[in-house]
């Protein structure tokens, strides 16, 4: 008797990320795999898409056959009025997370959460007993990183950045328990942190290194750096070469996917040594 034919799997649709430029972007890489490895009926795709054609481009996105979208620079900001942001990313001031639900098109940042998640993963206890943390740099990224320590109850956060006025403008968007200071102020301020964080380019490839002491941290101190490529930058060797605990970007860009492809089709992916190492090999030479 002739087996009959399995029923088609049900039809997602496609998203994509957004931005402009837009090749260098993996997350493609990152969707597609949790796509095939989950057999969804979809696709994740790059749109190169200027600044002055991204409200149009959002406007037809449901037309296209997108349920959702990851954006990237320079629309994080711009996302925030071509859709419906919730607190968390108007708080931080970015979305990098689009996805049509009841006919709304909604707005997140997960870049929150998988700062939190990934700190989770490779530094386990990070945050227990934690007091004091040290955030370089106070862009788009500081603000999420900034918004994801609060959320965990760190007591006080001190952001640091060349421009003093941009680490005062940050903070005061957050309130009391975060204050400003100048890089002059870093070494007084390691002595008594138990989270280094930085958010700034530097040590990124093509960018000066990030030239700093790290010898004031507490022993038991963690030292994450946002960049990833390259996936070793010279603060995370530094760290390691002193005994602390030392945290890559190339989690937080896996963890931060999570929330996104769950919202577009309805599952939650998981991260795993397979996926970090097919992105490791893909971020060889950058």
């Amino acid at each position: 008797m002739t087996k009959p034919p399995s029923p088609p799997r049900p039809r997602w649709g496609a998203a994509c990320v957004i931005g402009w430029p837009v090749a260098h972007s993996r997350s493609p890489l990152i969707h597609n795999y949790w796509i095939t490895r989950y057999g969804l009926d979809a696709e994740y795709r790059r749109e190169a898409v200027p600044p002055d054609q991204f409200k149009d481009f959002i406007a037809q996105l449901s037309d296209r056959g997108y349920v959702g979208a990851n954006v990237t620079v320079p629309h994080k900001e711009a996302a925030l009025a071509v859709a419906a942001p919730d607190e968390r990313a108007k708080v931080v001031g970015a979305a990098n997370t689009l996805w049509l639900e009841g006919g709304v098109l909604r707005a997140t940042n997960t870049d929150v959460e998988g700062f939190i998640a990934n700190l989770g993963a490779a530094a386990p206890a990070w945050d227990r007993g934690l007091r004091s943390a040290v955030v370089l740099g106070a862009g788009g990224a500081a603000r999420a990183v900034v918004f994801g320590l609060l959320g965990r109850a760190v007591e006080r956060v001190h952001v640091v950045n060349r421009t003093f006025e941009r680490a005062k403008a940050l903070a005061d968007r957050f309130g009391g328990q975060v204050k400003p200071f100048r890089w002059s102020d870093l070494d007084r301020l390691l002595a008594d942190a138990g989270l280094l964080v930085n958010t700034t380019s530097l040590g990124m490839s093509g960018q000066p290194e990030l030239a700093i002491d790290l010898a004031p941290l507490p022993a038991d101190a963690v030292v994450a750096d946002l960049v990833y490529a390259p996936l070793k930058t010279a603060l995370l060797a530094d760290a390691r070469r002193r005994g602390l605990r030392a945290v890559d970007g190339l989690g937080m860009l896996l963890h931060q996917a999570v929330g996104g492809f769950e919202r577009w089709f309805n599952l939650r992916p998981q991260v795993t040594e397979d996926l970090r190492a097919l992105v490791e090999a893909d971020l060889i030479g950058t």
